[in-house]
């Protein structure tokens, strides 16, 4: 069996909506730099590498540019081919070895559910070209490793931003998030995030943002459990849920194509 090729839109139960990721699933090894050069051909924002190993998957992503620690919308289009491909899979949850140790993933009414180490953010000073780059200034900001987060006081300035790349990749902060709650609406905050310095412009949705997003909006909140929707031109929804160390995401996620790679 040779190498094989899947393309699924994650996030979305609509064809061209929410984040598309390609699937990878390996019929042997391949090396890093071989990985690299099919992330950099599929030009989308992670590609995932799928091989079994010791009762799971080892998975790995790259996006255009570089190998990444995290992803989850390429780990949850992961577990869809997985169980579309392996139905029996459907019972039990899918052990992924991953850089960030062991991600699991279940098959849930229809959806996939991933278990994700929650992030443990610290504040954050707000940079002084952050206006010139957003065009708003943030109520509040954090940081966990790599990622940074910015409240914006509404939804619009959210909405509405064109952030300047140019100078946003000149920023030490290669995985940023801006964020408002949405009390008037039905999903309780959304969020947009930006990536430039991975090769990431705008993701249109980003599951492990929400491994930061959902700890910061529940301790703010008072709860947690909560129906967000990332708000790129694609856009797309996801639930998540805090549960000590731990985020639950779930979402739905489409099928597009299946192919075998040729060499």
């Amino acid at each position: 069996m040779a190498h094989q090729l899947f393309q699924v839109d994650a996030f979305t139960n609509e064809p061209f909506k929410g984040n598309p990721a390609a699937v990878c699933l390996l019929d042997g090894a391949m090396a890093a730099d071989g990985m690299q050069s099919l992330a950099s051909e599929m030009n989308l924002s992670e590609t995932a590498f799928l091989q079994p190993v010791n009762g799971g998957w080892q998975l790995r992503w790259f996006t255009p540019a570089t190998e990444v620690d995290l992803c989850g919308h390429a780990t949850l289009a992961s577990a869809r081919v997985l169980f579309e491909i392996q139905p029996n899979l459907r019972s039990a949850p899918i052990r992924f070895w991953t850089r960030s140790g062991e991600l699991q993933a279940r098959w849930v009414e229809g959806k996939v559910q991933l278990d994700f180490p929650a992030m443990v953010y610290e504040p954050l000073e707000i940079p002084d070209q952050f206006v010139e780059i957003f065009g708003f200034y943030p109520v509040e900001a954090v940081f966990s490793g790599t990622f940074f987060l910015f409240e914006a006081q509404e939804p619009r300035l959210v909405e509405e931003a064109q952030p300047d790349m140019k100078k946003l990749i000149q920023l030490p902060m290669p995985e940023v998030i801006i964020t408002a709650r949405t009390p008037d609406r039905d999903y309780d905050f959304l969020s947009r995030f930006f990536a430039p310095q991975l090769g990431v412009p705008e993701d249109p949705v980003t599951g492990s943002a929400h491994c930061l997003l959902t700890p910061y909006w529940a301790e703010k909140m008072g709860k947690n459990t909560f129906t967000a929707y990332q708000a790129s031109p694609r856009g797309g929804w996801l639930n998540v849920t805090w549960i000590d160390d731990r985020v639950l995401i779930s979402g739905d996620s489409v099928l597009i194509f299946k192919a075998d790679l040729l060499f």
